[in-house]
């Protein structure tokens, strides 16, 4: 009796034994199919994990709500975290610095931290290259660009056509309610810039009908895009003369206003890359400015051919970039396909291509 009761102790001791062996391999065996899963996807989590770009100061003190999941519920953008903490630097993966106040010197570079491994710095600026100041000192420092340029790391235009869905309707330009045939807005008038001698030039020539704090004559907002409504064309002239410096002086003024611009400021080929054929006049494409008065007359007195240079309203919607917050939400899709180890050894060089005063 005795022993059987031995028998039935050790054979329950060797089930509790091999249940307790299954139990404690059970969870080895899940981790090790989870961990086989990640080697085989790496990017199944990294791809959706969260970007997060601290934005080191308010661009001209400017500032506004980055709460909540801000990228998405604005713009649709996911997996974008922006964040004005400070004490965040040490988790961001990019930090951005807007060139106005550091070349006030009302913001420093935070070079007394040690940088964390793989964040970059992202310089922004949305000035042409002669109001950017002395850049030199920026050298070796800034892994990324944020500028019009469509060569910088991150693109940040200030406006750009995108294409009209079926059911967006087309309003119709009405002709008979255009009373002048050029007009310009300008407050900041410098006699030495190339569009200031152009429009005196052409002001001599067919009237150029002028709004601004020049003339003393500003205009509200609300009153800016009818008043040119009223114009055959616009001078969308720049006050630089730069690679891709195109402004909302075309976008806002000239496209959403109804008039054809007629442009100065970056070359013809950079025009053609960014706006419809046929939807712009450009100053370098006629032998002096008295040729070019000939054509915008004759041009206003062609009511059909004038109408061709506004069709591209049928396909095309203007987009303007007026937040800067949507500007840095656009970092976050590029994040990932973007150099990890790139550095702007000479920042002012890439800044300075192709600049002279308009």
């Amino acid at each position: 009796m005795g022993c059987k009761n031995t028998k039935k102790t050790v054979h329950t001791s060797m089930k509790r034994c091999l249940l307790l062996c299954f139990l404690c391999a059970l969870p080895l065996c899940l981790f090790n199919g989870w961990s086989t899963s990640l080697r085989v996807n790496p990017s199944a989590f990294s791809s959706s994990r969260n970007v997060t770009v601290l934005l080191w100061h308010y661009p001209f003190n400017r500032s506004a709500s980055l709460k909540g999941d801000m990228c998405w519920d604005l713009y649709r953008i996911p997996h974008c975290r922006l964040v004005d903490q400070r004490s965040m630097f040490s988790s961001a993966d990019v930090v951005v610095f807007h060139n106005r106040e550091l070349i006030q010197r009302r913001q420093k570079l935070p070079t007394y931290w040690p940088r964390p491994q793989g964040q970059r710095w992202a310089w922004m600026s949305l000035e042409a290259p002669n109001h950017n100041g002395n850049l030199h000192q920026f050298a070796n420092i800034f892994n990324m660009t944020m500028t019009y340029r469509r060569d910088a790391d991150i693109t940040v235009p200030y406006g750009e056509l995108l294409p009209k869905e079926d059911e967006e309707l087309l309003g119709e330009d009405n002709l008979q309610e255009k009373t002048s045939l050029v007009c310009w807005v300008v407050s900041n008038y410098r006699r030495h810039h190339k569009r200031s001698k152009v429009y005196t030039e052409l002001n001599a020539i067919v009237p150029v009908k002028v709004y601004g704090r020049w003339t003393k004559t500003p205009l509200a907002s609300s009153a800016l895009l009818p008043t040119i409504s009223r114009c055959y064309f616009y001078l969308a002239f720049e006050n630089a003369l730069s690679k891709d410096y195109i402004t909302e002086k075309l976008w806002r003024n000239a496209y959403q206003g109804g008039a054809v611009p007629v442009v100065l400021g970056a070359p013809l080929s950079d025009y053609k890359a960014v706006a419809p054929p046929h939807s712009f006049i450009h100053v370098d494409e006629f032998a002096s400015v008295r040729e070019m008065a000939k054509y915008l007359q004759e041009l206003a007195e062609d009511k059909k051919r004038y109408a061709e240079y506004l069709t591209w309203k049928q396909h095309w919607k203007v987009k303007l970039y007026a937040d800067w917050r949507e500007r840095l939400c656009k970092i976050c899709p590029q994040f990932n396909s973007l150099p990890q180890h790139k550095v702007y050894s000479d920042l002012e060089a890439w800044v300075d291509a192709k600049n002279t005063s308009a």
